[in-house]
């Protein structure tokens, strides 16, 4: 009796759990609205203008405290 409960509660293979996960993830997949690719290089350049525009307001914080620790430490 002990011995049917306990097959009862057992999980599947982990090989099939791992089958159905992606088997679920590419149905999900199909579901997507994918954006255009216009809008894909559209919104690619928006987030590379923002980043280069990051990258050069941290260079120059950068050099003018690197210029002020020159300073300081030239005294």
């Amino acid at each position: 009796m002990a011995n049917a409960t306990k097959t009862k509660n057992k999980k599947p293979n982990w090989f099939r759990r791992a089958g159905a996960k992606i088997k679920e993830t590419f149905s999900e997949l199909k579901r997507v609205s994918w954006p255009k690719f216009t809008t894909v290089l559209k919104t690619t350049g928006v987030v590379l203008v923002i980043v280069f525009i990051f990258l050069v307001a941290v260079t120059g914080v950068d050099s003018l405290l690197s210029w002020l620790l020159g300073l300081l430490t030239n005294m």
